[in-house]
């Protein structure tokens, strides 16, 4: 199959850049650069692993689950459904967090999933701690393979705990935090279904905030607000109508608040500190 071929059998399944996966399927199967293949777009790819890739993918299954490994702020992630898939919206936290924590810090990273945001934060500050907490272990072991293989296992503590529950003796005892960083699930339950064919293959405990898309935020703030340094401050991912409500989370707090947009316009991070 040429390139070609490999972006019509996707268009025609319904996804969007088509021909961008086509390129990223032959490369990751293919072993070929981006390069070499744009400079021979009429060379014929066959393999069992092409077929079997594209079986899955016309399903709508994710490219990321189907490479088994996604980027993300340049390091490299294993994923599975086990885990939400590392976006590029999140990597706005993560940019933050290397910015502006003080030297030496210690954050919390709260539904931590593939680890992502603690991982990537401690590669790019290795001043820095950070401890993870995921309610599924699976999904922890995941995330602490994944600070294995970016080097920064020592400063990355997992615990497992249900953020909805009272906080474990384990997350207590590595208080205070400098920061407190969460993707949590944030959509509301009542337009879950109504997402695009991907998001069913991804763990829905990942996605999933409630009837207001805002149990985890409300939760969080409650449990982590004693256990932030003075000058510390929360950094949550957001959804895209989502301002308004972490505005008012805050004032009913007694912190202030700020809001940043993602690179379509769409406020994505908010951040809350006394």
């Amino acid at each position: 199959m040429t390139l070609r071929q490999i972006g019509g059998v996707l268009q025609d399944a319904g996804i969007e850049n088509a021909r961008e996966e086509a390129i990223l399927i032959v490369c990751a199967l293919f072993g070929r650069s981006r390069a070499s293949v744009l400079a021979d777009p009429e060379a014929d790819f066959e393999s069992e692993a092409l077929y079997a890739a594209l079986d899955k993918r016309v399903e709508r299954y994710p490219l990321q689950y189907i490479f088994g490994t996604w980027s993300f702020f340049g390091e490299e992630y294993r994923v599975s459904e086990d885990c939400l898939i590392p976006r590029s919206d999140t990597e706005l936290l993560v940019e933050h967090a290397i910015k502006t924590l003080p030297r030496g810090a210690h954050f919390a990273d709260l539904c931590t999933g593939s680890g992502c945001i603690a991982v990537s934060t401690l590669v790019h500050r290795p001043d820095c701690t950070a401890t993870a907490v995921d309610v599924f272990p699976k999904t922890l072991a995941l995330a602490t393979e994944n600070a294995e293989k970016n080097g920064v296992r020592e400063r990355f503590c997992p615990v497992l705990c249900d953020l909805l529950a009272p906080l474990s003796d384990e997350i207590l005892s590595r208080a205070p935090f400098d920061a407190v960083i969460s993707n949590p699930p944030y959509i509301r339950s009542a337009v879950l279904e109504a997402l695009e064919p991907e998001l069913f293959f991804e763990p829905r405990e990942a996605l999933d905030g409630g009837a207001d898309g805002l149990v985890f935020y409300r939760k969080m703030i409650e449990q982590f607000l004693p256990l932030l340094k003075p000058e510390g401050a929360f950094v949550f991912e957001i959804g895209f109508d989502q301002a308004d409500d972490l505005r008012a989370l805050a004032r009913a707090h007694g912190l202030a608040s700020e809001t940043h947009n993602d690179l379509s316009g769409n406020a994505r991070m908010a951040i809350l500190k006394l």
